[in-house]
């Protein structure tokens, strides 16, 4: 009898597979695309736990709701002091960096 092959792979292995090796700038791109996605991601459940509306977000913190779409959907990359804003005025939370070298 065949057996099936598992041809399953770790998330590393198909970003080192598809993008190269981190250091090459496919890659590099990929990880910073990512990053990006992530902050709209935690912007976006954020601010639906705390039951606001992009509008209302936008509003507590003086920009547009068209912007913060934008943020949470990838389309935007927010400034830093922004994204201070957001979390801090807006969703009346601590904002956290941390630098690895």
């Amino acid at each position: 009898m065949k057996t099936k092959r598992n041809n399953i792979m770790t998330l590393e292995q198909f970003k080192d597979k598809h993008y190269g090796k981190p250091g090459n700038k496919k890659r590099d791109q990929l990880e910073t695309d990512y990053e990006n996605f992530k902050i709209g991601i935690l912007i976006y459940e954020a601010r639906i736990e705390k039951g606001l509306t992009q509008s209302e977000l936008a509003e507590k913190v003086g920009t547009s709701k068209s912007y913060i779409s934008k943020i949470e959907n990838n389309v935007k990359e927010a400034r830093i002091s922004t994204l201070q804003k957001i979390v801090e005025i807006g969703l009346d939370g601590q904002l956290h960096l941390s630098i690895t070298l």
